[in-house]
C-alpha cells in the first residue's frame, strides 16, 4: 500500500500559532526598535564604554523576553488549545469509525470475485472476524469479573472437561446426523459409478472379443465410390465443413489445409471458416489463407461476425442460417486445432446411407503431443478411456453418447429437428446431443477413425480447457 503523503499545512499552521503565542506582535516591535536604535548608535565614529555596555542589557532583555514567553497566561492558552484539539479528536472518533466500517463494507461488496488475490482477502477478513470475536469475549469476561478470580489447575481441568463434553453433545446432536447422511449419499454414488464402470469395462471386453464395430451399407471403399474408369457410380452427398476459430494464430494454417485436402469431390463440399477473432492481424492472416485455397479451386468461404454472441454455439448457429445451407445434407465440424485425415469424409459419411434415423457419426481423437510431459500423459490416459470404453460401448449398445464438439459429422435435418444449437450455453455439444437423443435420433462412434489434435501442455491451459468444458 502506498503511504499517505505528509501534510505540511498542519505543520505550518502549528508553527504560526506557536510563534503568535510565544512572541506577541507588540514585543516583536519593541525588540525590532531596540535593535534599530543599537544599530544607529553603533554607526557613530567614536566608541565609548557606554556603547559597549549596551549589549549586557540586551541579553537581559532576551532573558526577560523568554521568561515573559513562559508566562502563566500563555501556558494556559497553549494548554487550552491542546485540550480543545484532543476534545475535537475524541468527538470525531465515532464518525471516523463508522466511515471506516462503511468503506470496508462497500469495498467488500464491490470486490470482484475473479481477482487472483481474492482468497487472500477472504483469509484476512476471516482473521479480522476472529480477532473481533475474541475482543468481544475479553470484554464480556472483564465485565463479568471472570479475570478477578485467581485461576487454579482443578478449575482449568474442569473447564476443559466441560467444554469437551459440550462439544460431544453438540457433535452428536447437530453435526453427526447431516454428516452421516452426506456420507451415505457419497457411498451410494460411489457404488453407482463403480457399477457403471464395471459394466462399461465388460462391454468393452465383449466388443473386443466379438470384433463388433459399425458397418456401412456401402460395401468397400473407393471401388464402390468410383468405377474403374474413374467415373462416379453413385452420387456423393453434399457436405458442409465448418471450422470455428477465435484468435487461433498458431494452428489456423494446419486446420484449414487439412480440411481443404479432403478426398471428396470439390463441387460436393463447401468449407466455412468461421472466424470470431477480435485481433485484426489474425483476421488478415486467416483471410489470406482462405484466399490462397480459393485460388487453388477449393470452395471455401470466410465468415466473421461483428456481434459475437453465444460463443462457439452462436458462431455455428449463425453459419447455419445462410441460404445456401439448405442445399447440403451433412455438416462436419472441426475445431481450429484438429487435423482430419484426407479420407475422413469417405470413412464417416457412408454410415448415413440406409440409416435415416442416424444423426451423428463421431470419430476418435489422437494426440500428437501425448508424450510431451506428465500432464499430457495423464490426459491421454483419461481421454483414451473416454473414447475406447465410454463412447464406444455406449455407441454400440445404446446408440447414444455425448457429442465431443468436434471431429464429427451431423445430419443437418437432425440439427434442425432438435432446435439447432442454443446460445445460452457453452457446452453446446452435450446440449444438442441430449436434445437429439430425446427426439429419437441415433449416434455412431467410430473408434478406428482418428483425428489429430493437441493436448494442453501447461496447467494454466488445462485449467482453462476444463473450465470451458464443465462450466
Amino acid at each position: 500500500m502506498t503511504p499517505r503523503p505528509p501534510n505540511y499545512e498542519i505543520q505550518e499552521w502549528w508553527n504560526r500559532e506557536r510563534e503568535r503565542i510565544l512572541f506577541p506582535p507588540e514585543k516583536v516591535l519593541e525588540s525590532s526598535s531596540a535593535a534599530n536604535s543599537s544599530f544607529y548608535s553603533s554607526s557613530a565614529p567614536s566608541w565609548s564604554a557606554v556603547n559597549l555596555d549596551t549589549h549586557v542589557p540586551a541579553t537581559a532583555t532576551d532573558g526577560d523576553r523568554k521568561s515573559r514567553g513562559r508566562s502563566t497566561r500563555q501556558i494556559s492558552r497553549h494548554v487550552l488549545f491542546l485540550l480543545r484539539r484532543a476534545a475535537s479528536f475524541l468527538l470525531s472518533l465515532p464518525s471516523r469509525f463508522v466511515s471506516v466500517v462503511l468503506v470496508a463494507l462497500r469495498r467488500a461488496v464491490a470486490a470482484p470475485s475473479d481477482r487472483p488475490d481474492n482468497r487472500l482477502y477472504t483469509l484476512i477478513r476471516a482473521f479480522l472476524g476472529i480477532a473481533v470475536f475474541l475482543l468481544l469475549l475479553e470484554l464480556v469476561a472483564y465485565f463479568k469479573g471472570w479475570h478477578f478470580r485467581p485461576p487454579s489447575y482443578a478449575a482449568s481441568a474442569e473447564a476443559l472437561e466441560l467444554v469437551y463434553t459440550r462439544w460431544l453433545a453438540i457433535r452428536a446432536r447437530y453435526l453427526a446426523p447431516p454428516v452421516q447422511i452426506i456420507a451415505n449419499v457419497c457411498v451410494i454414488l460411489f457404488l453407482v459409478q463403480s457399477v457403471d464402470r464395471v459394466a462399461l469395462m465388460l462391454g468393452c471386453f465383449w466388443i473386443r472379443l466379438r470384433g463388433l464395430r459399425p458397418v456401412t451399407a456401402v460395401r468397400g471403399k473407393d471401388e464402390d465410390m468410383e468405377g474403374g474408369n474413374g467415373e462416379v457410380n453413385h452420387e456423393y452427398p453434399m457436405v458442409l465443413l465448418q471450422i470455428p476459430m477465435c484468435n487461433e494464430r498458431e494452428v489456423y494454417q494446419q486446420s484449414i489445409a487439412a480440411v481443404c485436402i479432403q478426398d471428396w469431390p470439390r463441387e460436393r463440399m463447401l468449407v466455412q471458416v468461421l472466424d470470431d477473432s477480435d485481433d485484426l492481424d489474425v483476421q488478415i492472416l486467416i483471410k489470406a489463407e482462405v484466399q490462397k485455397w480459393q485460388q487453388k479451386g477449393v470452395r471455401i468461404l470466410y465468415r466473421h461476425r461483428l456481434i459475437r454472441t453465444g460463443y462457439k454455439a452462436g458462431n455455428l448457429k449463425s453459419a447455419m442460417s445462410c441460404d445456401y445451407v439448405k442445399d447440403y445434407e451433412f455438416v462436419a465440424i472441426f475445431d481450429a486445432d484438429f487435423q482430419p485425415s484426407p479420407d475422413f469424409l469417405k470413412r464417416t459419411v457412408p454410415h448415413f446411407k440406409g440409416n435415416e434415423d442416424l444423426a451423428l457419426v463421431q470419430a476418435r481423437w489422437i494426440f500428437v503431443n501425448k508424450d510431451e510431459n506428465l500432464l499430457t500423459r495423464l490426459q491421454n490416459i483419461n481421454l483414451s478411456f473416454h473414447f475406447e470404453v465410454e463412447q464406444q460401448v455406449n455407441g454400440i449398445f445404446i446408440n447414444f453418447f455425448g457429442f465431443n464438439g468436434t471431429a464429427g459429422v451431423w445430419r443437418i435435418k437432425a440439427l434442425q429437428d432438435s432446435g439447432d444449437r442454443l446460445e445460452r450455453t457453452t457446452v453446446e455439444d452435450m446440449d444438442i446431443a441430449v436434445r437429439a437423443h430425446l427426439n429419437g435420433w441415433k449416434f455412431i462412434f467410430l473408434n478406428d477413425v482418428k483425428c489429430l489434435c493437441e493436448l494442453p501442455e501447461s496447467y494454466a491451459a488445462y485449467k482453462k480447457q476444463q473450465h470451458r468444458w464443465h462450466s
